[in-house]
């Protein structure tokens, strides 16, 4: 009995400092806990593509505009963060009337970003809804009045860029000068109009300007570009038809303009025919003319020598008769005696026979 006395006195003795150890360690980890919760409610990180906006009471004490770790005051201080990277919005499509009343239908977006937080939070409650809004509102007012402004021709050539003569004018302008200076073409000087410098993409960042200062919402619009220029069904055929007819007037001066100069090019090249062929008429006469005084002089030298002037009748005997023979169908070769060829052969046989004798 008192041995078990003493063993529970042993175990109850060793009871106190196993409980404070446990209730120790207990604290530590709360305070750790806490300490680690303390730490992250306090801290705030910002990326590199956003804004951190801290709140005290619902009003911006500090902006942070750069990537990083930073501390704001847990429970009483609040972080919202905004993009800071550029935003796309793309506008809904819509219709426009040109200043030659047509209609047309505009799809477009606009690039834009946050400049300034604390404007933004202010005056849009911070939400890209209504950012958004705002922005749709005054684009569509600077995009209409910017086409409202341009003919339908003058927006679809201006598309891509300034123009300050419409391209069907400077193709009709560039043929036109060209004859001019061939001097086959007489050029009137009111007949080419010189148009307005435009820009559909100037003209509306021209108009955004005087529309709402975008910046007092603490924005900045970067870009407004237009995707798409579209025309209503019903317009459509008309104006293919039109592009087809002023495509077909350019080629039509194209080969116009390839026609003359093809006719010039043949005009030159007859003359230049014309002209060997006369120097080669003229040589050629030339040549003629010496053959022959070189074939009278060789026949002169012949007859006047007596051997070699029968020899010369004879042969001109011989060959007048073959080609009496060769024009006969027959084998008879018939000729008149007082004919020179009669003659030539008669007196051919007559010396032969006294030469006989």
């Amino acid at each position: 009995m008192e041995e078990r006395f003493v063993r529970n006195k042993d175990v109850t003795s060793n009871d106190k400092p196993r409980r404070f150890r446990l209730v120790f360690s207990d604290w530590l980890l709360i305070i750790m806990i806490t300490a680690l919760f303390f730490f992250l409610s306090s801290a705030v990180v910002t990326r590199q593509d956003e804004y951190s906006m801290i709140l005290q009471f619902r009003q911006i004490v500090r902006v942070i505009d750069e990537p990083g770790l930073n501390f704001k005051i847990p429970f009483i201080q609040v972080v919202e963060k905004r993009e800071q990277k550029t935003l796309f919005y793309e506008i809904s499509r819509s219709d426009v009337i040109t200043s030659d009343k047509r209609t047309m239908i505009v799809d477009s977006y606009v690039l834009w970003r946050i400049t300034n937080p604390t404007l933004y939070y202010q005056t849009l409650s911070g939400l890209k809804t209504q950012a958004e809004a705002r922005i749709d509102t005054i684009v569509y007012n600077a995009i209409k009045n910017t086409i409202s402004s341009m003919t339908q021709e003058e927006i679809i050539l201006s598309r891509d860029g300034d123009i300050t003569i419409s391209d069907l004018d400077f193709e009709i302008e560039t043929i036109v000068l060209d004859f001019a200076a061939d001097d086959d073409f007489a050029l009137a000087g009111n007949d080419i109009e010189m148009a307005e410098t435009k820009s559909l993409t100037k003209g509306i960042a021209a108009n955004l300007v005087n529309e709402v200062d975008v910046s007092n919402y603490g924005i900045e619009i970067i870009t407004v570009e237009v995707k798409a220029l579209d025309l209503p069904d019903s317009n459509k055929e008309a104006v293919y038809n039109r592009m087809i007819s002023e495509r077909e007037m350019v080629r039509t001066l194209y080969i116009s303009e390839g026609e003359s100069q093809a006719q010039m090019i043949r005009n030159e090249a007859d003359m230049e025919v014309s002209v060997m062929l006369a120097g080669a008429r003229t040589e050629a006469a030339k040549i003629i003319a010496e053959g022959e005084s070189e074939y009278m002089r060789i026949l002169s030298t012949a007859y006047n020598d007596a051997q070699r002037s029968e020899f010369y009748e004879f042969v001109r005997a011989l060959e007048a008769g073959k080609l009496a023979y060769r024009n006969n169908r027959g084998n008879i070769l018939m000729l008149d005696k007082d004919s020179p060829l009669a003659r030539i052969f008669y007196n051919f046989s007559l010396n032969n026979s006294l030469t006989a004798e």
